[in-house]
């Protein structure tokens, strides 16, 4: 069978089934496609003449002219797909996708503050007192927003889904419902806890009726995970002049914390990771902490003075 009358019998199956959105055939059609044509230039116009090396030698040509890791595991999926139908119709056909190692995805460091910049953005900006009632509600409940998300490294679905009854006085902590509805205690520093008496003095007066929500709008309701965002990309802009993403602030917490204590153990249970390997992605150093501790523990980091002097006077 022709590889091109292959992929358009494939690409009519998908679209008959209603198995796949738009989205994903036209994807499939135009990586199956760009394949063919590739597979024509070398002489292969028949599925027969596929073998490992072929598909091994499309994704490394793709590759090499910058198609994203991201992509380019799409193609590898199109053509999974593609095996998979045709050997559906005839078992006997080589399957040469199997076997062969999908590209791993790139693993991108997420956006974290230095401590200087978390410690200005902790910073209220307004005068206690100088406001409204309301206006001031909603500053308070802003500030522990922020000093939740990076005293608790919490999720914005975490922070969303607080009730009043899952703070712990006594223990200076929080009951959190993750991920997997999986519950752990996490705990709350002494700047969040003063941040939350100043909020909680207001919140009766805002509450509508029975309301357990920690974190309430103007009209008394639960705050979304959406206005959340909102608010926190605004105080970024406004106290650091950037925009802000809660999960930045998760993120600078975590960092922060695995630079100063060095227990990779602790910040997994921290943060509800399931897997430690999750958490190891937060084992990266700026570099002006890397060449300090350089400096200071390397054999070899830097001359003295006498090998300096003689290294300049011979050049």
């Amino acid at each position: 069978m022709l590889i091109e009358t292959a992929i358009v019998q494939f690409i009519e199956t998908l679209r008959q089934s209603g198995r796949a959105s738009p989205a994903t055939i036209s994807a499939y059609g135009h990586d199956l496609f760009a394949w063919s044509r590739f597979s024509q230039q070398r002489g292969q116009t028949e599925i027969a003449q596929i073998d490992r090396s072929s598909l091994r030698a499309y994704l490394m040509a793709e590759r090499s002219r910058g198609v994203a890791i991201r992509s380019l595991r799409r193609h590898f999926a199109a053509l999974r797909a593609l095996y998979r139908h045709l050997q559906h119709d005839a078992p006997e056909l080589r399957n040469p996708v199997q076997g062969l190692a999908m590209p791993r995805a790139e693993q991108r460091l997420p956006d974290w503050l230095t401590v200087d910049q978390a410690r200005v953005l902790m910073q209220p900006t307004s005068t206690p007192g100088a406001a409204e009632d309301q206006k001031d509600f909603i500053r308070l409940r802003d500030q522990l927003i922020l000093e939740l998300l990076y005293s608790s490294a919490l999720r914005v679905s975490e922070l969303a889904g607080l009730n009043l009854g899952d703070l712990d006085y006594h223990g200076g902590a929080v009951r959190v419902l993750g991920k997997g509805h999986k519950e752990r205690i996490v705990p709350v520093g002494q700047p969040a806890w003063a941040a939350l008496r100043a909020y909680l003095a207001l919140r009766p007066a805002m509450s509508a009726g029975e309301e357990t929500a920690l974190f309430i709008n103007q009209r008394g309701r639960r705050l979304s995970v959406r206005s959340i965002q909102i608010r926190v990309k605004k105080l970024g802009e406004t106290r650091l002049g950037q925009a802000l993403h809660p999960h930045t602030l998760r993120h600078s917490a975590a960092s922060h914390l695995l630079q100063s204590s060095g227990d990779l153990r602790a910040v997994q249970e921290f943060l509800g990771h399931a897997g430690i390997g999750t958490t190891a992605i937060y084992t990266h150093m700026d570099y002006q902490q890397l060449a300090q501790v350089y400096d200071q523990a390397h054999p070899r980091s830097r001359r003295d003075a006498q090998d300096t002097k003689h290294f300049e006077e011979k050049a």
